[in-house]
């Protein structure tokens, strides 16, 4: 018999994959189950749009949309369970289409949310699916007056003082939240924010898992009427978190439980990159990755975040030396290889090269050579990489960073040739700082991991003789900031100038960002981590007169 007045809420922080409303609804029924075994639940809380996951794009258009998402209604009802499920789905009334919450107890369904605030910005286009709700909506549950929101309704003062003054002394609110770099605090900050206009605990439930370019980092939460977290899951990882809600007639408080650590921010970004592809290689059914392993601190954290993702077994990586490939770079290859236990092979390129070059001779005569050979030394490697993927239904995994994506340091059809990239929004900075985590989280005889001297040497493509970056890029101290400004920033060419950037390095820099939209078009996806990353985030014209300046 329920307790009056206390409420035991179990947030289901869950991974469901985005169209399988079938398997997400086995998956809600599964967890229900398994709560209803462990605990005594008033009520288990389930994310933003569970039955279709987030964010479904436009699979919101399917004609069958309708009939999936209410048969699975359906059979959730059916099961009947004894303890209020809240469910979010995309619900469709009066022949509009609404993001939408329902509570469902005992098979029946006892009453429904339409989400109020549509975000329309960075990732997020929901307005491009949805109409918006106006109505609060509160349920008493245990005689505690419940309100419920959906994500973004909790950015804005609005659906929160609305339900307050429809009489809830509790909110629920249930979300899609990807990461990105200090979003947690961001959450934070808002959850205060509601919580000091209204006086009212919180309770936050957060998707986890790995969506094509997005990642959602889970930290589902409870925030009391003090502001004090009483509760918090862990980062990048299911979980079933329980909470207990006490009201007296006229405050709800929540009683201290399990708080996750807060992982520091290198250790956060490197789980957010480890479940990001894990999620893509395991969600898209390829038995592996292969990857071109060069000796260099890119290719280098790439097999590192690829082996902690999949296990060795599962990561194929190919050294494919050239005349220009320094013996220090085959030795710290096969290091690592060797390290992390992978499947290793060298196939080099040099008659592969030459085959090229014979076939193109009578193409080329009269011609200089130029960065027509280096682009073809990368494009061999390509054609490689590529046959081992159509061959043994491995994932490519591409290499490059978030630096040399922004400015075009990299080759069509070569080192740009595959499925997946993870250091896709990761600058070159960042990559050398998340190598060194790698390493200090390592034990035993291989505490390097990652040879010292791949993070430690120049940064080189090798395909040039006593080639380095720097010969062609600014220094990545510099450049990094740069992109920073006017990628994630938006700011103008005159104003990060005023920010004490020579002059001509701006210039140079951000014209070659402007150059090089058509390669990113063409690129894989990858892990977005920073608040503006390349893909869904940066909608910017190919074909485009914009002049930098103000």
């Amino acid at each position: 018999m329920a307790n009056h007045n206390t409420l035991n809420v179990v947030m289901a922080q869950v991974n469901p994959l985005v169209g399988d409303i079938p398997g997400n609804t086995e998956l809600v029924i599964k967890t229900a189950e398994k709560i209803l075994v462990r605990h005594k639940p008033d009520v288990i809380v389930f994310p933003e749009l569970v039955l279709t996951s987030y964010p479904p794009e436009d699979l919101l258009l399917r004609a069958s949309l309708d009939i999936r998402v209410e048969s699975a209604l359906q059979a959730i009802r059916d099961c009947k369970f004894d303890t209020h499920l809240v469910i979010g789905y995309p619900g469709r009334e009066q022949g509009r289409l609404y993001n939408m919450l329902c509570v469902i107890y005992q098979g029946n369904t006892l009453t429904t949310y339409k989400k109020q605030i549509l975000p329309n910005y960075q990732v997020f286009d929901e307005k491009r699916y949805f109409d918006a709700g106006s109505q609060a909506c509160v349920l008493n549950i245990n005689n505690i007056p419940t309100g419920f929101t959906i994500c973004e309704d909790l950015w804005a003062p609005g659906p929160m003082a609305q339900a307050q003054a429809a009489g809830a002394k509790l909110m629920i609110n249930i979300n899609g939240s990807p990461f990105h770099v200090d979003k947690y605090q961001n959450r934070l900050d808002v959850l205060h924010a509601r919580q000091q206009e209204a006086a009212l605990p919180i309770i936050y439930v957060n998707l986890v898992g790995g969506q094509d370019e997005l990642v959602f980092d889970g930290c589902s939460m409870a925030i009391d009427g003090d502001g004090g977290i009483r509760a918090l899951a862990p980062a990048c990882e299911e979980s079933l978190a329980s909470v207990s809600v006490n009201y007296d007639g006229v405050q709800a408080t929540i009683a201290q439980a399990v708080i996750s650590p807060v992982e520091d921010k290198q250790a956060l970004i490197y789980r957010v990159l480890v479940l990001g592809l894990h999620d893509y290689v395991i969600k898209n059914g390829f038995s592996g990755v292969v990857l071109g392993l060069s000796g260099g601190i890119d290719s280098a954290l790439t097999l590192a975040i690829a082996v902690d993702a999949l296990g060795a077994d599962r990561v194929h990586a190919v050294m494919m030396p050239f005349k220009y490939t320094s013996d220090m770079s085959m030795e710290d290859a096969a290091k690592q290889a060797e390290n992390f236990g992978v499947n290793y092979r060298v196939i080099p390129i040099e008659d592969i090269y030459e085959g090229f070059m014979s076939s193109l001779a009578q193409e080329f005569v009269g011609t200089d050579v130029d960065l027509t050979e280096q682009n073809l030394q990368a494009r061999c490697r390509g054609v490689i990489l590529m046959a081992i993927s159509n061959k043994k239904g491995y994932l490519v995994l591409t290499t490059g960073n978030k630096s040399e994506m922004a400015v075009g340091y990299s080759t069509l059809y070569g080192d740009m040739a595959g499925g997946f990239d993870v250091l896709k929004d990761v600058p070159k900075m960042l990559v050398y700082s998340l190598s060194r985590y790698r390493n200090s989280v390592s034990a035993g005889a291989h505490a390097e991991m990652i040879p010292g001297r791949i993070i430690d040497r120049p940064p080189s493509a090798e395909l040039a003789p006593d080639q380095v970056d720097e010969d062609n890029l600014p220094p990545y101290e510099i450049l990094d900031q740069i992109l920073e400004l006017y990628i994630e920033g938006d700011e103008s060419a005159n104003a990060i100038i005023e920010k004490g950037f020579d002059h001509d390095t701006v210039m140079r820099v951000l014209r070659l960002v402007d150059l090089n939209e058509y390669k990113r078009r063409q690129a894989p996806v990858g892990v977005r981590i920073s608040k503006k990353g390349f893909g869904r985030d940066r909608r910017y014209p190919i074909t485009s007169g914009w002049k930098l300046g103000e």
